[in-house]
């Protein structure tokens, strides 16, 4: 089992920058991906990044390449989420998971059984 507690969400003006952060405990972490998704009003959740435990390597989506940089602490076993020029579009809670999926199934909610509570981040214009 594993538990994720997310911290660091809040409101932040359009262009300004926010970290929030992922602590995860429970069993160990090695070939495991972590990563965000994030869900808007009204809209479905999307996935956003991800990192892998065993090389750190991380993908993003193109809504936040450029500006979003994913990052971990081994030895606590934190993930951050660093968001540089956030745009109004951003606002959503985010989500941290956890899990072992397929290479085809990173992307999906469906191969994450491990969730965070969620973090609101809201961006004004």
């Amino acid at each position: 089992q594993v538990h994720l507690v997310e911290s660091g969400g809040g409101l932040v003006q359009a262009g300004g920058s926010l970290r929030i952060s992922c602590a995860a405990s429970g069993r160990t972490f090695r070939n495991y991906i972590m990563g965000y998704f994030r869900q808007a009003p009204g809209k479905e959740r999307e996935w956003i990044s991800l990192i892998r435990w065993s090389d750190g390597s991380t993908n993003y989506a193109d809504s936040v390449k450029g500006r979003f940089t994913i990052s971990r602490d081994n030895a606590k076993k934190t993930v951050f989420l660093q968001m540089n020029n956030m745009k109004p579009e951003d606002t959503a809670v985010y989500y941290c998971v956890a899990g072992h999926p397929d290479s085809s199934l990173e992307y999906s909610t469906l191969a994450y059984p491990y969730w965070g509570q969620g973090t609101q981040v809201t961006v004004s214009s």
